[in-house]
């Protein structure tokens, strides 16, 4: 996958119960093709997927150049099968509602947000972001 012409997936998709998932396989086979654009693989909230399935990066990514989406998604659910129910619903709200956690990551948050449309205050969450730069969230109703 290149992502110099593609989007990955919207982080809000779930692949297997998780969301961010299918963003980061897209962003992991970019990054074994060195097609990773200005995409950074592992990203922080790649990082949270990783620890919450106990697997490295290059692992991971080493996987999904081998496996097929179904395969993938079949591997991670082994993976997750000793998790509750809570604990994908905590992962997935970790994850979609990150904002940012310091006071330069605001800055270059609401700069990034600001160059595409400043009025978007609704835009608070890097995973609304990453949407809104790659034109998946829903326009603003005035």
């Amino acid at each position: 996958m290149d992502l110099s012409k593609v989007f990955p997936r919207s982080p809000k998709q779930k692949i297997a119960g998780l969301v961010h998932l299918g963003r980061m396989i897209d962003k992991a086979r970019a990054y074994k093709e060195k097609k990773l654009a200005d995409y950074i693989y592992p990203c922080p909230l790649d990082n949270i997927i990783l620890n919450f399935l106990c697997i490295e990066a290059d692992t991971f990514a080493n996987i999904t150049v081998e496996k097929k989406e179904e395969e993938i998604s079949n591997w991670v659910k082994g993976l997750i099968k000793s998790k509750t129910p809570n604990d994908l619903v905590l992962i997935n709200k970790i994850i979609l509602e990150k904002k940012p956690d310091s006071e330069d990551r605001l800055q270059y948050y609401n700069k990034t947000r600001d160059k595409i449309d400043p009025s978007r205050s609704d835009v608070t969450t890097w995973a609304d972001l990453m949407d809104l730069e790659e034109g998946r969230f829903p326009k603003k109703v005035s």
